[in-house]
């Protein structure tokens, strides 16, 4: 078949040039306005945009912050990871604006599977410690800001009724990076300088000037206070926002019980609601199909336990760190105190797994209204019983395995639910690995480790191992780097040791599946002498746990890693237990970590250990469902008891 091709121009339209003539005119008269422009009145506008800005490369997102929204903007205060954090500064008053979690890369979060040290879940948060204020023997030894003096509005009375002033979800969350600036320390009572520093909003003294040069840092190692000088001033609602965390953390240690034993369950009956299976039985039922890359079916078995891991001995089980849920219950079933009448019960307890019904969506594709429906069954289940408004729910205890950022969604992301930021989820305690640190009613209490004792002897047979342990390497590390959080000091901490020899640093790489075994863990742990714990997808890590059961002192970066988590499990001066490097010396290259831990005395190490084996190891496990402890709390027994004393506080 023959074609023909006509050799005939196609008409031009003359309107088409003449609009074309034109484009071409305007552009090339605002290129000839802008080229006129003073090349230095450019270098002005950018450096009023640098001043007033900060940026932040994240991941694969660039986060440029502006003055007037730093504390509204998580990564504004603290890089994180790929998720994004819109926040605002919480107080004690209830009136607080709300916490908002944003997670970007879902799939990123699943390498923490590789990484047995760390929880799946959320965010890193890379804070700093603030210079600030350590008044009346600071908890932390880390400088940290007070605020307001004893005028200040934002503390809560503890002696208050069971309406006591409870901030309310739409509380902040601020992880603090000094982004800006920070405010001058002031040391009061214990501090080892008479040097008399401006506090924030006192009215008997004044702000520094910004302007003004850092000071010295002043730093030793424990028994002495490590202290920052700087002599910079920082935006008040985040002096206030660290402020309200060391309230809180007062608040449930006036809860912590006195006593070690209770030798009578007299007026502290225990009710286990009956809840309908979907909310508890029928999750564990999914176990298979829960986590693509993992069957969790073998980790719930053996009352959640696991199975046995016979060459650590009597009491090693292959423990999943999503266990939690499912080891309290069977605890609480068992409690002597237990009863079967809610009218004789003084503590209400939920069964609820909310940690696996949120992981269970994580990695599918659904609404968010499908992932918020059981929780919101959950409430409309509970309104129907009575003792659920009998104290407003302030008798009512929740217990979550995962951290409590996947339960607080803010409204246009996808990770996780909403179930902790219902109105009526505001007055229940909810116990968490990991609490969100400026909720009140929000309390960490420990990961669950590999080891469940089932008597007295099996914690003193393992204490007398692991204190007689031969400690060949001083520093361990085992994770993983973080590649795409630039921010992430794990990447300068595996370079710092693995360019040392391996007695004086060992590094265990998790992403060549060295850490899937608890043996290659807990026998490295055993080894060494200090455990790099820094944070990694979220501030808390269950291999701090694992550390110290182990008998290895861990070396934390970041305070929302422990200090201002696990009130009522780990004590008051952190001192005693760990040794804390702040992780922004390490991200500026200020520090060497494991030259700055081979300074440590022997004798202070041993002193650190003693206290860990002997003091605190106890209290930091889970014991068996059977277990029958009498001469030790665990971890289970101290959270029962103090959950008592604190409704026995809230009703003076």
């Amino acid at each position: 078949m023959a074609f023909s091709i006509s050799k005939k121009k196609a008409k031009i339209n003359k309107k088409v040039e003449l609009h074309k003539e034109e484009s071409y005119f305007f552009s090339s008269f605002i290129a000839k306005f802008l080229f006129r422009i003073p090349s230095i009145v450019l270098v002005l506008i950018l450096i009023f945009l640098w001043s007033s800005s900060t940026t932040i490369i994240s991941g694969k997102v660039v986060h440029v912050c502006i003055s007037s929204r730093k504390l509204n903007d998580l990564y504004c205060i603290s890089a994180g990871t790929e998720p994004h954090f819109d926040t605002a500064v919480s107080s004690l008053n209830g009136t607080s604006p709300s916490v908002f979690v944003d997670q970007k890369d879902i799939a990123s979060r699943e390498s923490t599977l590789q990484d047995t040290g760390v929880a799946v879940g959320d965010e890193s948060f890379t804070s700093n410690v603030v210079d600030g204020s350590v008044q009346n023997y600071s908890p932390l030894d880390i400088p940290t800001p007070h605020v307001n003096d004893s005028s200040t509005s934002n503390v809560v009375d503890v002696s208050s009724p069971l309406d006591i002033p409870i901030p309310r979800v739409n509380d902040s969350f601020t992880s603090i990076d000094t982004v800006s600036n920070v405010v001058d320390v002031s040391l009061q009572k214990s501090s080892p300088l008479d040097i008399a520093i401006p506090r924030v909003n006192d009215s008997s003294t004044s702000i520094p000037s910004a302007k003004q040069e850092s000071a010295t840092f002043v730093d030793s190692f424990a028994g002495n206070r490590s202290v920052s000088f700087r002599n910079k001033m920082v935006d008040e609602e985040l002096v206030i926002a660290y402020n309200d965390v060391e309230d809180q953390l007062q608040v449930h240690r006036s809860w912590a019980a006195t006593s070690n034993t209770n030798a009578t369950c007299d007026g502290r009956g225990i009710y286990v609601y009956d809840l309908p299976t979907k909310f508890n039985k029928d999750l564990v039922a999914q176990c298979a199909d829960i986590n693509p890359w993992v069957n969790l079916c073998k980790y719930f078995s053996n009352d959640a336990m696991g199975e046995p891991i016979q060459n650590l001995g009597k009491g090693w089980y292959q423990t999943h760190q999503y266990s939690l849920e499912l080891i309290f219950h069977s605890r609480v079933l068992n409690h002597p105190c237990r009863v079967h009448n809610a009218d004789e019960a003084k503590l209400f307890y939920v069964p609820f797994y909310g940690g696996l019904d949120v992981l269970r969506w994580h990695f599918k594709n659904v609404s968010n209204d499908v992932k918020d429906s059981l929780g919101v069954e959950l409430v409309r289940w509970l309104e129907s019983q009575k003792h659920w408004f009998q104290k407003s729910g302030n008798d009512h205890v929740f217990v979550l395995g995962k951290i409590s950022w996947d339960f607080r969604r803010y409204s246009d992301t996808i990770w996780g639910s909403r179930f902790l930021e219902l109105d009526e989820m505001q007055n229940p305690v909810k116990l968490l690995i990991e609490r969100q640190p400026w909720q009140v009613n929000d309390i960490g209490i420990p990961h669950p480790t590999y080891f469940h004792p089932q008597s007295d002897n099996d914690i003193i047979a393992w204490q007398d191992r692991i204190i007689k342990s031969n400690r060949k390497h001083l520093v361990s590390f085992a994770g993983a780097a973080r590649p795409d959080a630039p921010e992430n000091i794990r990447s300068i901490l595996i370079n710092q040791c693995t360019s040392t020899t391996d007695q004086e640093c060992r590094f265990l790489n998790c992403n060549s599946g060295s850490c899937n075994q608890p043996e290659s863990i807990i026998q490295l742990f055993m080894e060494s002498e200090f455990c790099l714990q820094p944070p990694g997808d979220s501030p808390t890590r269950k291999s701090v746990f694992d550390s110290l059961i182990s008998g290895c002192i861990p070396v934390i970066f970041d305070p929302f890693t422990a200090y201002y988590q696990y009130s009522w499990h780990l004590p008051q001066d952190h001192n005693k237990y760990s040794v804390f490097i702040d992780q922004e010396d390490v991200r500026k290259m200020k520090v060497n970590v494991v030259e700055r831990l081979m300074q440590i005395p022997t004798k202070e190490k041993e002193k650190m250990r003693s206290y860990i084996v002997y003091e605190l190891l106890p209290g930091l496990v889970y014991g068996d469902p059977n277990s029958k402890l009498e001469k030790f709390q665990d971890a289970f027994s101290i959270t029962i008891n103090n959950l008592f004393q604190r409704l026995n506080k809230l009703e003076l």
